[in-house]
């Protein structure tokens, strides 16, 4: 009993050109001549002279050069940087003092602080915009708060 034909697990790879009684010989299946029997050569998105998809779809949206781009950070991470020494409990924590601690990016304008995790120390905070929950749990450790505006 011939296991191979029962299951058709192993399915020998097609050699094309390898003579015409292959069913793939000479051309290999590609026609004659033109781009596309050549090696090496793809046409991507090319349909046939017709306006492609990508052409036949509106532009939609605006990328604004100008866009303030806002980091969202949560107190349990600002309790890791404190906790690892890379914040200053006695500074009050701005902008400027994450961009130096590495914690965000230069090019970012303005910062949100949400109410994500547990806060273990009173700090100080100068932030551009903050989440109900996050400063309640900074008024409680009797922390201070100015918001930008």
């Amino acid at each position: 009993m011939n296991l191979n034909k029962l299951s058709s697990v192993k399915k020998k790879k097609l050699r094309v050109g390898r003579g015409i009684g292959s069913g793939k010989g000479k051309t290999s299946g590609r026609g004659v001549k033109g781009q596309k029997s050549r090696s090496g050569v793809a046409i991507k998105s090319f349909e046939g002279g017709q306006m492609p998809l990508f052409r036949r779809l509106p532009k939609r949206g605006f990328n604004s050069i100008r866009k303030n781009k806002i980091v969202t950070i949560n107190l349990d991470n600002i309790q890791k940087l404190i906790e690892k020494d890379k914040i200053d409990i006695n500074e009050t924590i701005t902008l400027n003092i994450l961009k130096k601690a590495k914690v965000i990016s230069n090019s970012i304008k303005k910062f949100k602080i949400l109410g994500n995790g547990e806060l273990k120390s009173k700090i100080d905070v100068n932030t551009d915009y903050i989440s109900n929950t996050a400063k309640s749990k900074i008024e409680k450790l009797g922390g201070k708060l100015i918001l930008n505006k």
